[in-house]
């Protein structure tokens, strides 16, 4: 069990790490991810252009389990269960990523 928790700080750590690089390089103007944590199923994904965006969702694994593409603003969720999620948005040649959290 010891291992497990170990594993899972240098995961937090190297995530967090990870966070503060991938928003200081090509992040997405105006990126809005709200609710989050998500409670209701559906979160909302804001830019300045609101253009399509390929959107993927990555368990803390690294399992992709969603790909999809929006047209809008609403992302459903409501097919994952509750737990902690990477989520990647490509709009235009940039690339966004987050923590999702879903309760």
């Amino acid at each position: 069990m010891k291992h497990f928790y170990l594993v899972m700080f240098f995961f937090v750590c190297a995530f967090g790490f990870s966070q503060e690089n991938a928003r200081g390089s090509a992040d997405i103007d105006g990126f809005k991810l709200y609710p989050n944590p998500v409670t209701q199923g559906k979160v909302y994904i804001e830019t300045s252009l609101n253009s399509p965006k390929k959107i993927l969702v990555f368990d803390v694994l690294g399992t992709q389990v969603v790909e999809t593409t929006i047209l809008g603003k609403e992302l459903n969720l409501s097919s994952l269960d509750k737990g902690v999620y990477i989520l990647r948005v490509f709009e235009n040649n940039k690339v966004a990523t987050r923590k999702l959290i879903i309760k």
